[in-house]
């Protein structure tokens, strides 16, 4: 799936417009900062995140919770909620909260665990795996947009017409858990790439104070990539990962 700025057609039709209009949103989201990564509310205390992950992503489900709510008078936890809800939900499908007067609304956009956002849903260990995995794709070190390929074994990270052609640089591949107790962050760098320094700065060679843990080479943690080169099963923590994104890049 191509997270990027739409291409410029002239005469374009009705439909044509509408679905630029929605390439442009999702990179204009495209920039997870690595404060909100680490420093939010609803991550830093436990009872808050149980509270997030075992209600559903709707509505009545954050209101149910004082706790949550509470945490996302914090801007940061509100920029976590606005990427985990990205991640997790199907576009056209969002989530709003008043706080303090003020509405605040979570838009879907990928739909990696549409089941968090039933009536009755709540996120799982396997959902964990793939909203982190997307989140940690989607940050940026600087806070910028930058136009990303995310693949990986969910349909809905199925490769569109063209795209492998459009983003032929692998950059990396990112997976962990931003909701357990100790949360994992990791990611590994694609043989011989510098372009993961979009997640870490620098310049993409020493990325040993990344916010997030670049583990080594991918194809050393993952073995042999797939046929579209995405890395299906990574190894961090001392487990095999198999909700794991893999990021490529113009």
């Amino acid at each position: 799936m191509s997270v990027g700025l739409p291409a410029c057609v002239g005469d374009a039709e009705p439909l044509e417009e509408h679905v630029d209009a929605t390439a442009q949103e999702v990179f204009t989201r495209n920039a997870f900062t690595r404060n909100a990564l680490k420093a939010n509310a609803l991550t830093t205390d436990r009872h808050v995140t149980g509270a997030l992950t075992g209600n559903p992503l709707t509505d009545e489900g954050l209101a149910r919770s004082s706790d949550v709510m509470n945490a996302l008078r914090d801007p940061l936890a509100r920029e976590f909620l606005s990427y985990a809800a990205g991640c997790a939900l199907p576009a056209g499908q969002s989530v709003q909260v008043s706080l303090d007067g003020e509405l605040h609304e979570f838009n879907g956009d990928i739909g990696l665990a549409p089941e968090w956002g039933r009536a009755h849903g709540h996120c799982n260990a396997n959902c964990q795996g793939w909203v982190s995995a997307c989140m940690l794709a989607r940050v940026n070190h600087l806070g910028e947009s930058l136009p990303i390929s995310m693949r990986g074994k969910n349909k809905a990270l199925a490769v569109e017409p063209g795209e492998q052609e459009s983003f032929p640089h692998r950059e990396g591949a990112y997976f962990g858990d931003l909701f357990a107790p100790e949360p994992r962050r990791f990611a590994c760098r694609s043989p011989g790439s510098t372009l993961i320094s979009r997640v870490c700065g620098g310049t993409g060679v020493d990325a040993s104070s990344c916010i997030v843990d670049v583990l080594g080479e991918c194809d050393a943690l993952c073995g042999k990539p797939k046929s579209d080169g995405l890395f299906p099963n990574c190894r961090g923590g001392g487990r095999t990962i198999p909700a794991t994104v893999t990021i490529f890049r113009q």
